[in-house]
């Protein structure tokens, strides 16, 4: 077999599932046979209003690649082979991939690389039958854990990253503005911070459904009170942290006001726009403000937590479908249905 299929993007709206050459694998690199790849929200803008992270026109300066590019970044699968010089991994490992592309690979501060992207972003990913990465970039999945489980790992990471970078503490109260995928992954990585309270907010049911089933206080208001006014209500006085994961100007505002004095928010959110905010927020409050970008150095804490049942797939990924279908069933249904979580995408 000589031929794999592989949803591409050549541009917005335009992703096609395709024959492709199956890749080789060369030095340092592994073959990995997809069981499964996650739709990001990433993903999904790259397909709604692209390119965004996906190089045009001139190839990225560290992949050396350029649209049309197989999309998938958060995928996992089983090594089937690998290059000259790798040790690290062996055919039939089962493992999950961290999707960095930085100059120096998995090395110090490699999450604030100037030219940081990401495999299936910038290069070659999973969305496809096979993928070839850097071997550096396959974390072994724990025998306990499912395929379906460890597909979560990647969104799963930038949510413990958000929460490991904050000033939260055993016993502190949070609040989460926005429950999609990863604002919901940052409640259970909350949850096993140890934050006492974790107050969600969210303006759709079927979301807000889903943050008390993972254990949030979603945050109602009564009669003409605003968000703010109502997480003061029920909780006193502010929360120790927040976290800001919209990418909405007002939501941005809402998330400083909510904490309580000399309180954290953090930016977890990619921003497509500017936001206007006022100083006095922060000064006479003593409040601080934080943003992250990815993860770096926690994939196995997240696998760790994962064997100890935080991020359960059971009630994350709610759907699965072929890759056949991805644009339909995957893409288009996102924008549609706003129960959707997580859809995995298996290539067979």
């Amino acid at each position: 077999m000589t031929k794999m299929h592989a949803a591409r993007w050549h541009n917005a709206e335009d992703v096609r599932v395709e024959e492709v050459d199956i890749p080789e694998v060369g030095p340092g690199q592994m073959k990995v046979a997809v069981a499964y790849s996650g739709i990001c929200g990433t993903d999904l803008h790259e397909y709604l209003a692209g390119p965004i992270f996906v190089p045009q026109g001139q190839p990225h300066p560290l992949s050396g690649d350029q649209a049309p590019i197989t999309l998938g970044h958060e995928f996992c699968g089983e090594v089937v082979e690998v290059g000259e010089g790798v040790e690290n991994v062996k055919p039939g490992d089962r493992v999950v991939i961290e999707p960095i592309i930085a100059e120096h690979g998995l090395i110090g501060d490699y999450n604030l690389d100037p030219n940081l992207n990401f495999v299936g972003l910038a290069a070659d990913g999973g969305f496809a039958e096979f993928c070839v990465c850097d071997a550096e970039l396959g974390h072994i999945i724990p025998e306990g854990l499912s395929y379906e489980q460890a597909a979560l790992t990647e969104p799963a990471a930038v949510a413990l990253y958000a929460v490991r970078q904050s000033a939260l503490q055993a016993g502190d109260t949070a609040a989460v503005f926005g429950c999609g995928p990863i604002g919901l992954l940052v409640i259970e990585a909350l949850k096993a911070a140890g934050a006492s309270k974790i107050y969600a907010i969210e303006l759709s049911e079927e979301r807000q459904a889903k943050a008390e089933e993972l254990g949030a206080i979603v945050v109602r208001p009564e009669g003409d009170e605003s968000i703010v006014e109502a997480l003061h209500r029920i909780n006193g006085g502010g929360v120790d942290v927040s976290y800001e994961v919209t990418g909405v100007p007002v939501v941005l505002k809402q998330s400083i006001e909510a904490v309580r004095k000399a309180g954290e928010a953090m930016i977890v959110s990619i921003w497509e726009q500017e936001a206007s905010l006022h100083p006095n927020e922060f000064a006479i409050g003593e409040k601080t403000m934080k943003g992250i970008i990815g993860y770096r150095h926690v994939f196995p804490k997240v696998l760790e937590l994962m064997e100890n049942g935080y991020f359960p797939a059971d009630k994350l990924v709610t759907k699965e479908i072929k890759l056949a279908d991805i644009v339909e069933e995957g893409f288009i249904e996102l924008t549609k249905d706003k129960s959707q979580v997580k859809i995995l995408v298996s290539p067979k």
